[in-house]
């Protein structure tokens, strides 16, 4: 598939959706409510889904029907649900400990994205692709990267900690979607499953941290070093 002269229409629906997929990682980014992280999680998932099978009728590649059927079922379905049960069981709702409040949270997260746009723009000209959706691909790829590290740096709940990495890798999967669609299954595969263990992990040490710390923030986890 030819970046440089892509369908028109092609390109404002992939255009849209990487845009509203980076919106809501500004959601997550300006609120302190678990709920509402895990709510933009969900919907960027499947916005990314979406995003996969029109690239994959567009571009031609079949197997990424398959990748936006897991996408939705691992990514929009399965993780949230096991995120939202680690919620209720902690009955911990929002984020207690800022290291910034939302609103700077948000500035420096604007921040991220004019750097991300000013990179992508470099990286499209040096390629002949300027002007083209590999420049927006790119921009959104490292803008939700960028913010998963902030929210990783800036939040210290476990749940945002889990949060964070998979907005980060969120970032990663919608890039590939656009840049490389011709990417093996298999390594999407491994991906998903690899997110699963992550989520799994996370949740044994979210139970560990609450058992014998008595509390969730990942900064106690200095504690049970030594």
């Amino acid at each position: 598939m030819s970046y440089a002269h892509l369908d028109p229409i092609a390109a404002s629906l992939f255009s849209l959706l990487a845009i509203a997929s980076l919106l809501l990682s500004f959601i997550m980014l300006g609120s302190r409510w678990l709920r509402d992280y895990l709510l933009a999680f969900t919907l960027q998932s499947w916005l990314i889904a979406l995003l996969s099978a029109a690239v994959g009728y567009t571009a031609g590649y079949p197997e990424l029907y398959l990748i936006a059927l897991l996408t939705v079922l691992f990514r929009g379905l399965l993780l949230p649900y096991l995120i939202l049960r680690i919620i209720r069981r902690l009955k911990v709702d929002r984020e207690l400990h800022l290291s910034l409040s939302p609103s700077a949270s948000l500035v420096i997260g604007a921040l991220l994205v004019v750097f991300a746009f000013v990179v992508a723009t470099h990286m499209g000209n040096r390629l002949g692709l300027a002007g083209s959706v590999t420049v927006l691909a790119l921009t959104v790829m490292l803008s939700m990267k960028l913010i998963g590290f902030l929210m990783l740096a800036v939040r210290h709940e476990a749940i945002s900690q889990i949060l964070g990495l998979l907005e980060l890798e969120n970032g990663i999967f919608l890039g590939s979607q656009i840049l490389v669609p011709g990417m093996p299954l298999l390594i999407e595969l491994v991906i998903l499953f690899d997110l699963l263990i992550v989520v799994a992990s996370f949740g044994v040490l979210v139970r560990y941290l609450l058992t014998h710390v008595g509390s969730t923030d990942s900064r106690e986890l200095r504690r049970l070093t030594g």
